[in-house]
């Protein structure tokens, strides 16, 4: 954050990735809405971006086109412009943006202000990075894979709108860590322990039983190795499913936030979502102790 007086601040934040889809233009507009989850997940809103790109020589210009046009969209859906931006040529088609923001520099969210007692709310499903690898794999078709494109196209300005009016503690968007790596992440700076229910966790269609016969991403392997090593500090109860311990550890695109409640608001934070017919699933607690913990109920 940058404190330019004592009412405006700005924020930036930059992220990119391959393709997790094949349709070009929705490639570039998950990519665009990835981008700018951090600024959402700050308290921010969006001003501009500048695109970042790698593309090969070997492919087609429109298709480079195709994501630029997907990005500048959503850009313009949160309220901010494409300013410009770099393309470099690689082998492997690469997108995102660097975005800028702004934000009140009294007002900004961050993820060390979790307190015991407060409640967790999450505001997308998860499992995209299943779906996706799903479909990489042709397991799926694509009318099977539609939820997740649909979840990871939608912008988490709304649901940073509908929490901006609240007292929230602590907030930060699930992204490649999983729900569990980021959650570790609100724990280690607020120094206190998140307890996730497992069974309370939203999941996308036909996730479990993808995880059940094997199909998870290749990041979801090393987030479970580093978050259960030594490491860090993340518990699994014993009797919690396999498939929603997978779950928790599933790389996301684009996911939804995190975002701890004082308890004393919980009701008027559900109220504010359910008033504004967006989605918000209470999935645990904070207590006293450290990292986080999977639990069964």
């Amino acid at each position: 954050m940058l404190r330019l007086d004592d009412e405006r601040a700005i924020i930036q934040t930059v992220d990119f990735f391959a393709p997790v889809v094949d349709d070009p233009y929705e490639f570039g507009a998950i990519a665009a809405a990835n981008s700018m989850s951090d600024v959402f997940a700050m308290g921010g809103t969006v001003m501009m971006g500048l695109n970042i790109a790698a593309f090969p020589d070997y492919l087609d210009m429109s298709i480079l086109a195709e994501i630029f046009r997907g990005g500048s969209d959503k850009m313009q859906e949160a309220g901010g412009a494409i300013a410009g931006g770099h393309t470099v040529t690689d082998d492997e088609p690469k997108y995102g943006i660097a975005v800028t923001g702004t934000i009140h520099p009294d007002r900004i969210w961050t993820k060390a202000g979790a307190r015991v007692g407060d409640q967790l709310y999450l505001t997308k499903p998860l499992g995209t990075g299943v779906l996706t690898t799903a479909a990489k794999q042709s397991v799926i078709d694509r009318p099977a894979l539609q939820p997740a494109i649909d979840w990871m196209l939608q912008l988490n300005l709304a649901a940073r709108n509908a929490a901006v009016e609240h007292n929230v503690s602590a907030v930060t968007d699930i992204t490649g860590f999983g729900l569990l790596g980021h959650a570790h992440e609100i724990a280690q700076r607020s120094r206190v322990q998140l307890r996730i229910t497992a069974p309370a966790l939203p999941i996308l269609p036909r996730v479990e039983q993808l995880i059940e016969d094997g199909v998870i991403a290749g990041g979801l392997g090393r987030n479970q190795d580093y978050y259960l090593s030594d490491h860090a500090n993340v518990k699994i109860d014993a009797d919690c499913d396999p498939a929603r311990v997978a779950l928790g550890f599933d790389p996301q695109t684009s996911g939804g936030l995190l975002v701890s409640v004082p308890e004393s608001g919980a009701r008027a934070f559900e109220k504010a979502f359910s008033d504004r017919e967006l989605p918000c699933w209470h999935i645990g607690i904070v207590s006293d102790g450290q990292g986080v913990r999977l639990v069964r109920e």
